[in-house]
């Protein structure tokens, strides 16, 4: 890690109360985002977070000659002069989500080059089920030197309607093989489709657009192919994980918050959770109020939607680590995460792990010290720890953070958080910087 980079100073011990509002979902922008590449026509997409990952979104699609406009919380994107198919290895090495462009570059263009994508380093997320569904949709693909090159053949380059059975319900892939299907000839069945809240948000504005989708939400997508598509004006659902993050920082701090805009629905397994935790939950027209005193241990398993999301697994183990008792989490979605557990080691946590899984002992209480966020939501989970920690917290690693969370200290702090940004100068010197 280079030690140049801005982080936080966390004084933890603060109750909070009042409201946290959230922003909305990014990993929903970032698809409804690439989905303008499928019409010529302008799309506004409102209620879009202000975050470095929606920032490189729109460096990706500028790239291939599409125009985005931010206005306030909205962005206005046009994909009338894109005239490159070929993405750009360095926006897509450091954003994965740039490879959702390779769907509707593909059925807007007839060929498609995107280089195999990078971002957060917590394990594998391979993109066979994204060109299995392609090939079945009648494309020719290859991957060479780090490059997905995929090409429609025949005169009409149009692909053509299939039934697709994903092996694992992938949401990448559903939501690549839906934006697809939208231009194609006939009919294609998504079977074992995701069943995230996201993959709702893209069936509706692609709706919007004129697409035909049936069954977003159930294992079964059918996407009948329309000849083009039109503009829209959509909103952005609320970002479930940061609506869970906040509802964690209440419990952690044992305070009482509400956090809003909130669909419910979309937290399910996460409020049972934190109820089993010995939080108390009541919903307010579109928010959610917690409150918090004494919290007990509980069991997860992170598994796709409506499961435990593997989002909110760092955080909500920063969690039980202060809660009564012993917590078991077991992480089934990536190989890779559970970096967290020596950053809370660090600040007193008993956590014991093997492979994917972590046993927790709670403390009484988690002592501030300086640690490194190893991915987006190890990040936050630190900036919750340090939030309940006796003492200073210093987080690095906010490139991290802030791909995900806008104006996250602000937000907090303004419900009774101490928490500054301070560039690395400013580091006080005391403990080991993480490396």
């Amino acid at each position: 890690m280079t030690n140049d980079r801005p982080f936080l100073r966390i004084s933890g011990g603060h109750s909070l109360s009042g409201e946290l509002r959230v922003s909305g979902a990014k990993n929903s922008a970032l698809v409804l985002m690439a989905a303008c590449l499928l019409t010529r026509d302008p799309i506004r997409l409102r209620n879009v977070p202000a975050l470095t990952d929606i920032a490189g979104m729109g460096e990706m699609l500028f790239s291939l000659g599409g125009r985005v406009e931010r206005k306030g919380d909205a962005l206005e994107l046009d994909g009338s002069g894109i005239h490159s198919s070929a993405a750009p290895y360095e926006l897509v090495n450091s954003l994965r989500a740039s490879f959702f462009c390779i769907g509707p570059l593909l059925a807007r263009m007839g060929t498609a080059r995107v280089p195999m994508p990078g971002g957060c380093k917590i394990g594998s997320r391979p993109v066979e089920e994204h060109v299995k569904g392609l090939k079945a949709l009648g494309a020719h693909v290859s991957i060479e030197h780090g490059v997905v090159t995929a090409s429609i053949p025949g005169p009409t380059r149009r692909l053509q309607g299939a039934r697709i059975v994903l092996d694992c319900p992938s949401v990448g892939a559903t939501e690549t093989l839906m934006m697809a299907a939208a231009l194609a000839d006939g009919e294609t069945v998504i079977e074992n489709a995701a069943l995230e809240p996201e993959v709702v948000d893209l069936a509706d504005l692609l709706t919007a657009m004129g697409a035909r989708v049936r069954g977003a939400g159930t294992p079964t997508i059918f996407i009948d192919g329309v000849d083009r598509l039109h503009g829209a004006d959509y909103a952005v659902i609320p970002d479930r994980i940061e609506a869970g993050t906040f509802l964690l920082a209440a419990a952690i701090t044992r305070s009482r918050l509400r956090v809003a805009p909130v669909i419910p629905t979309h937290l399910c397994a996460v409020l049972s959770k934190l109820e089993q935790a010995g939080c108390r939950i009541e919903t307010d027209g579109d928010g959610i109020i917690l409150s918090a005193e004494h919290l007990t241990a509980v069991d997860l398993r992170t598994q796709p939607f409506p499961g435990f999301p593997t989002d909110l697994q760092a955080p909500f183990m920063s969690l039980l680590a202060t809660a009564e008792g012993t917590s078991m989490v077991t992480e089934s979605i990536f190989e890779n995460r559970l970096q967290h557990v020596a950053e809370l080691q660090r600040m007193g946590a008993s956590i014991r792990s093997q492979g994917n899984t972590a046993v927790i002992e709670g403390v009484a209480r988690l002592s501030g010290a300086p640690v490194q966020g190893t991915d987006l939501r190890a990040s936050a989970a630190m900036v919750l720890a340090g939030l309940a920690a006796q003492g200073i917290t210093e987080v690095f690693g906010l490139e991290y953070l802030d791909r995900g969370y806008a104006d996250f200290e602000a937000k907090l702090n303004a419900v009774g958080a101490s928490i500054t940004r301070l560039p690395a100068s400013a580091r006080s010197g005391h403990g080991v910087l993480p490396t």
